[in-house]
């Protein structure tokens, strides 16, 4: 039986949420990306304790969600023209903006740096809780520190059952892949993370954008999800072509290991515990944590996944697979 109490989106539980966020303490609720482990953005006491519960390392910055623009603005000391442009054009939606941070701000939200991390998400319960709790809120994914982000309620309890006051269960999400991270804190903008809104879908609006290199270790700080290990399962992934999947599979089966693989076009190979993933990217995306959740409870020692074009969201679903297979 779960100890930490799960609740539904009512207005009474959004009620008590928001009062549990005054006393400081943990409520966790869904995006539209991941499911968030939130707490009193602006309360470092209350933030400290995020970082205590997912074990997460203290140079590891938070993204603070707002409820609407007029709470962004009043987190920086500036937003520019360009950042207002992609606010009008993505938000609510899982486009994070890394901006100059403004007073208030606790540093451990920022892990020291001068930025903040921002977004506004396209959910109904998470617009519902902000305004229920009236500030902003601190909210990484709701998983231990390296594991794969949850993307039910199911998935939070598993990770925190017991370690936090309150799941706010809204289903599944509907990205299943974190916000995209652009860095405006300097002249141009720079594409820190691939996310579940594709880089075209940005161009468009606003012209080529420069990519984070793999040597700008001061650019990658300011992100999350960028210089630790992460989304990872306790078995072993590699990434395999569609085409090279059977045959490495037999490779590991030979060398004495339990299998398991997540297909979307390459079929299963016999004795390989499979999941069969949409052959759609975007489902492909939506599905994935969930996947490599589900394969480990299946007690395997490596999960095969088929990779996908490096194209719109499948950028991000490699991203997130390539750092699982670290």
């Amino acid at each position: 039986m779960s100890i930490t109490p799960i609740r539904g989106a009512d207005p009474r539980a959004l009620a008590e949420a928001a009062a549990i966020l005054r006393r400081g303490g943990l409520v966790a609720f869904p995006t539209e990306t991941v499911y968030g482990l939130g707490a009193d953005g602006l309360d470092a006491a209350a933030v400290a304790r995020i970082f205590a519960a997912k074990g997460r390392p203290a140079d590891n910055p938070l993204i603070l969600h707002v409820g609407d623009l007029e709470q962004a603005i009043a987190l920086t000391p500036r937003l520019s023209p360009l950042g207002r442009t992609l606010a009008a054009a993505f938000w609510p939606g899982p486009l994070t903006l890394v901006l100059p941070r403004g007073p208030g701000i606790p540093s451990i939200v920022t892990a020291g740096l001068d930025t903040v991390a921002v977004r506004v998400p396209d959910h109904p319960i998470a617009l519902a809780l902000l305004r229920a709790f009236g500030r902003p809120l601190a909210a990484p994914s709701a998983n231990r520190s390296g594991r794969p982000s949850p993307t039910t309620a199911a998935h939070v309890l598993a990770d925190f059952d017991g370690r936090i006051d309150m799941v706010i269960d809204g289903g599944p999400t509907t990205r299943g892949i974190e916000s995209t991270v652009i860095d405006l804190a300097d002249s141009s903008p720079i594409l820190l993370r691939q996310g579940a809104l594709p880089r075209e879908a940005i161009e468009a609006r606003i012209g080529p954008l420069r990519v984070l290199r793999a040597d700008d270790e001061a650019a990658a700080a300011r992100s999350p999800g960028l210089r630790h290990r992460h989304y990872a399962p306790q078995a072993r992934v590699v990434v395999v072509p569609a085409d090279a999947l059977a045959a490495r599979a037999r490779q590991l089966q030979g060398q004495g290991k339990r299998v398991a693989a997540i297909v979307r076009e390459a079929p299963v190979p016999a004795d390989v515990r499979g999941w069969r993933a949409p052959s759609d990217l975007e489902g492909y995306a939506r599905e994935l944590y969930a996947a490599l959740r589900g394969l480990d409870r299946r007690d395997v020692d490596v999960i095969l996944a088929e990779a996908v074009p490096e194209v719109g969201i499948g950028r991000a679903i490699m991203d997130r697979l390539r750092r699982a297979a670290t």
